[in-house]
């Protein structure tokens, strides 16, 4: 009996952060994606699999590449051809089918013109798995799409595909199937777990590739949180703050980056780092925490360079341009000098300026 991990791919990469219908339409992975995919490398490890199988879009090659294992490439692992929807944001699918749209919310398996039916997905993956299976050497690994694997597991566990709708995956999980002449579910789909260490939050941070400033800002940061963590009396969790510094500012080219760093962090299972991303450009300061130190750290670094609170506000502040970006901003100034000052009577002596 073989073994199979049924990976779906990461988060793509929506055009201009609209999720579109996505069947053929050839996206790559975007920053949590690519994230997603690293982690999942990690996971597996050098345990994982020799024979890895993955649809030809990009999306799952992409997912499949951390790996670190020759991709087999099957066309019959692509995602259900979605016809005339296919690439469209939903705004627009709402309003140009609006009656389709509504029905499809009590029968998903209604389709638009030129799309598959589920049934013929069914048709074209079940034989193709069993098929990379039965080539495969031992235990295998298929990278594929959400109605790929919808479509497979209705199958392994003899539902019908009307009833198949709660079994499509979340992005970047794995379902263990078994192989024996015929498929059968062994394990539900689960995301990857693993401790986050700064080590982890370094490849983290190469594979969402928020550009090499932001990079070397965000290394300089956590320097910076490491060195005032270790001049504080404080039993701070300094692999915590470290890999929060490093991750920081993974989301730094989007709106509100903080909050969204911290949602891509939550997604992948580290609570505890996004908690501290989430309000590390703006602080409610309580107490000298992990929070506290990224907050100063974060404001004592001006690209990958440590510099006075004054010199780095300074600078900011030139591109404030109204009335309520300067407030914010002087707001933001004076719970650093207070954070500073806290640290600096803690350790009687200055270790920040």
């Amino acid at each position: 009996m073989k073994r199979i991990y049924l990976i779906r791919h990461g988060h793509p990469d929506f055009p201009l952060g609209a999720h579109v219908c996505l069947g053929r339409t050839d996206l790559p992975l975007g920053p949590l994606g690519r994230m997603q995919a690293c982690l999942l490398g990690e996971a597996f490890g050098p345990q994982a699999p020799e024979d890895v199988f993955s649809s030809p879009l990009r999306r799952c090659r992409d997912t499949a590449a951390p790996l670190g294992k020759p991709l087999r490439l099957v066309d019959e692992l692509a995602e259900q051809d979605m016809g005339v929807w296919d690439g469209l944001d939903f705004r627009q699918i709402r309003e140009g089918w609006p009656a389709l749209y509504a029905a499809r919310a009590d029968d998903p398996l209604l389709v638009p013109p030129g799309a598959e039916t589920l049934e013929q997905v069914q048709r074209r993956v079940v034989p193709a798995a069993c098929a990379c299976a039965e080539e495969s050497r031992g235990d295998l690994v298929l990278t594929a799409h959400a109605s790929v694997i919808q479509a497979l597991l209705a199958s392994a566990m003899g539902l019908p595909l009307e009833e198949s709708r709660p079994l499509r995956p979340p992005y970047a999980s794995v379902t263990r199937l078994c192989y024996d002449g015929q498929l059968h579910l062994e394990a539900p789909a689960a995301l990857p777990s693993l401790p986050l260490t700064p080590e982890l939050a370094e490849k983290l941070l190469t594979a969402a590739d928020p550009g090499e400033r932001v990079a070397a800002h965000s290394r300089a940061v956590a320097a910076e949180a490491l060195r005032l963590a270790e001049a504080l009396p404080l039993p701070l969790d300094r692999a915590l703050l470290c890999s929060a510094a490093l991750l920081h500012d993974v989301a730094r080219a989007e709106p509100r980056h903080g909050a969204l760093g911290a949602a891509w962090l939550r997604e992948l299972g580290f609570g505890e780092a996004a908690a501290l991303v989430e309000r590390h450009h703006d602080l409610d300061f309580q107490e000298i925490d992990e929070a506290a130190i990224l907050y100063l750290a974060d404001k004592c670094v001006r690209e990958d360079r440590r510099v006075s609170l004054e010199e780095r506000f300074a600078r900011s502040g030139e591109r404030c341009q109204t009335k309520e970006a300067k407030a914010a901003h002087a707001r933001r100034l004076e719970t650093a000098r207070h954070i500073r000052d806290e640290v600096n009577a803690l350790c009687g002596r200055t270790v920040a300026e």
